[in-house]
C-alpha cells in the first residue's frame, strides 16, 4: 500500500475479535495479473482513501486483499442459513473474506469485504472465485439502489484478478470489494444458535444492538428490541423494493442483514413488464422468491431470526414464543403502512390523504397493470405528464385503456403533485437488456457500455439528453429473461 494511504487508513478486527468462534482467520489468495476495472472514487473518499492510491499496485493488493495494513486481521465469517426454504448448518463466506472494518467520514463503521478471493473453510465444492461479470451486475445494482435511496451494501471496487475461471465455460475472473454497516445476517444468529452456547448468542446481539440499533440497548427487554428494531428495517426495506419492482432472486436467511440493507445482488433483476408472478432466478425453480412472495418471504425469514432469539427474550420458553410471536406480527402493519405511504408518492398524493382512499386507488391500479402487461418503470414515470395534462402516453401502454383512464379520472380529482412524482419515479433503472449488453461487452474487454450505464442509473431521476435508451423498455425481441448466480 501506498505511504499515504496506510498513514490514514486502518482496518479494525472488532467482529473478529468479540466474535471469534464465527470468525476463522484466513487470507486471499494472490492474484495472477490484477487490474482495476471500476472505481468508485466517491465511495473511496468518504472512507477515507486517496483513490489515486488506490490504482496502484499497492493499492490492488488492499482491494483484492493481498496488501493489508499492519494488523488486519482478515477472516472468513461463519453463518447458516435456509436456502430455498431447507435449512444448512454450516454456510459461512466460501469465497469471501471481511478485510476489517473502517471508520468513514462522518465517524460510521464500515465493513471492508471481499467477495471472489479464494477458497476458504466454508467453501465445500466450490472453487471460491468469482468472474467479472456477476461482479459488475452485483456492482451496478447495488450503486443503483445507493442512488435510489434504498439501504444496500456498496461497492467500492472490482478488480479482475489475470486467472481465468471456469463456470459453463472459461471467463475472466474478478474479485468485488464490498462495503456494508455489516455483514451480520439472519445465518449468523443461526448459527450461534446451532451451537447451543448462549454466551455467544448474547454476545453476538449485544454486538449487533452496538452496531445498528444502539436505542435497544435502553429497553425493558434489549434482545425483544433488536428483533423489533430488524422487523422495522426488514419492512421498510422490502417496501421499497416493491415500490421500485426489484427482485432480489435469492432471499435465503443467509441474504437478510440485522442492519436492514440489501446485500448478495446475485440472481437479482428489476421487473420489466409488471406481473407479481415475475421470476428471473434460474434456480428459483418453483418461484419462491417472486416478486410479489418478498415480503412473505421476508417475515418468513425473521420468523427464523426469532427462533434463534428466543433464549434471549425470556427464560420461560412459552412466554418467549408469545413475545416473539406479538412482535412478528407487527411485519404485516409495518411494511403495508411503508408500502402506502411510498405509493402515495409514486402517484404524487398527499401523505394526508385518508388511507381508505389511497387503498382504495392503489389496489385498482394494481390491477389493471398486470391486466395491461404495462412496463412497470415507464408507467410510473409517464404518471408525471399525465399528472400536468397529457395522459395519453401513459393510456398508449394499454391495449384496453378504458380501465385505467376511468381511474385516471378519479386520481387526477385528488390534485396530484407531478413534480414530487418526478422526484420519487425513476426514469433510468438498470433495465435487464441493458445490464446484459453491458457485462457481455466488459467481459470482451469494451467497459464503454458499462460506464454509461453506471452514469445513468447514477442519477436516476434527472431526465438527460443523450440517455434516451436507457429510459426505454427493453425491446420486444429481448425475449424470456433468466439471471444466474455466477457461483
Amino acid at each position: 500500500m501506498s505511504v499515504d494511504a496506510q498513514s490514514t487508513v486502518s482496518l479494525d478486527g472488532q467482529f473478529a475479535r468479540e466474535l471469534p468462534e464465527l470468525a476463522t482467520p484466513w487470507q486471499a489468495e494472490p492474484a495472477p495479473d490484477p487490474r482495476l476495472v471500476v472505481l468508485n472514487e466517491p465511495l473511496a473518499a468518504q472512507l477515507g482513501f486517496d483513490p489515486a492510491s488506490l490504482r496502484n499496485a499497492e493499492g490492488l493488493g488492499l482491494l483484492i486483499g493481498t496488501a493489508l495494513p499492519d494488523g488486519a486481521t482478515p477472516v472468513a465469517q461463519g453463518y447458516a442459513g435456509h436456502q430455498f426454504g431447507s435449512y444448512s448448518p454450516r454456510l459461512g463466506d466460501g469465497r469471501a473474506l471481511l478485510l476489517g472494518e473502517i471508520a468513514d467520514a462522518q465517524g460510521r463503521l464500515r465493513d471492508l469485504h471481499l467477495k471472489g478471493s479464494g477458497r476458504t473453510p466454508f467453501a465445500r465444492r466450490g472453487d471460491g472465485l468469482a468472474t467479472l461479470g456477476p461482479m459488475l451486475r452485483e456492482y451496478v445494482i447495488s450503486e443503483a439502489m445507493h442512488a435510489l435511496d434504498i439501504p444496500t451494501t456498496r461497492s467500492l471496487a472490482v478488480v479482475a484478478t489475470g486467472r481465468q475461471v471456469r463456470r459453463e465455460t472459461m471467463l475472466p475472473g474478478a474479485v468485488l470489494t464490498r462495503v456494508a454497516s455489516s455483514h451480520l445476517r439472519v445465518g449468523s444468529f443461526q448459527y450461534a444458535r446451532a451451537m447451543d452456547n448462549q454466551d455467544l448468542l448474547r454476545r453476538l446481539a449485544d454486538h449487533a444492538i452496538a452496531r445498528h440499533h444502539p436505542g435497544a440497548a435502553q429497553a425493558q427487554n434489549p434482545y425483544l428490541a433488536l428483533f423489533e428494531s430488524v422487523v422495522a428495517a426488514q419492512a421498510s426495506l422490502l417496501a421499497r423494493w416493491m415500490l421500485v419492482g426489484f427482485i432480489h432472486g435469492v432471499m435465503n436467511t443467509d441474504n437478510m442483514t440485522i442492519s436492514g440493507e440489501g446485500i448478495d445482488y446475485g440472481p437479482c433483476a428489476f421487473m420489466d413488464v409488471f406481473d407479481p408472478a415475475t421470476v428471473y432466478s434460474s434456480i428459483d425453480e418453483g418461484g419462491r422468491y417472486a416478486y410479489g412472495n418478498q415480503p412473505l418471504v421476508a417475515q418468513w425469514n425473521l420468523a427464523r431470526l426469532a427462533e434463534a432469539l428466543l433464549p434471549l427474550f425470556h427464560e420461560d420458553q412459552e412466554q418467549a414464543v408469545a413475545l416473539a410471536q406479538e412482535s412478528l406480527g407487527a411485519f404485516h402493519s409495518k411494511y403495508s403502512a411503508e408500502w402506502l405511504a411510498g405509493m402515495k408518492t409514486k402517484l404524487g398524493l398527499a401523505g394526508s390523504l385518508d388511507d381508505d382512499v389511497a387503498t382504495s386507488l392503489t389496489d385498482e391500479l394494481v390491477t389493471l397493470l398486470p391486466e395491461g402487461r404495462v412496463d412497470y418503470t415507464s408507467f410510473f414515470r409517464s404518471l408525471g405528464t399525465a399528472a400536468r395534462v397529457d395522459a395519453e402516453p401513459a393510456s398508449l401502454m394499454f391495449a384496453n385503456p378504458a380501465g385505467f383512464e376511468a381511474w385516471v379520472q378519479r386520481w387526477r380529482a385528488l390534485d396530484p403533485d407531478a413534480e414530487l412524482m418526478d422526484r420519487t419515479n425513476p426514469i433510468y433503472i438498470p433495465r435487464n437488456h441493458l445490464v446484459e449488453e453491458a457485462l457481455a461487452a466488459a467481459v470482451d474487454g469494451d467497459l464503454e457500455p458499462f460506464s454509461k450505464l453506471l452514469a445513468a442509473v447514477g442519477a436516476p431521476f434527472d431526465e438527460r439528453p443523450g440517455f434516451e435508451r436507457y429510459a426505454a423498455a427493453a425491446p420486444e425481441d429481448f425475449g424470456p429473461y433468466r439471471t444466474f448466480c455466477g457461483t
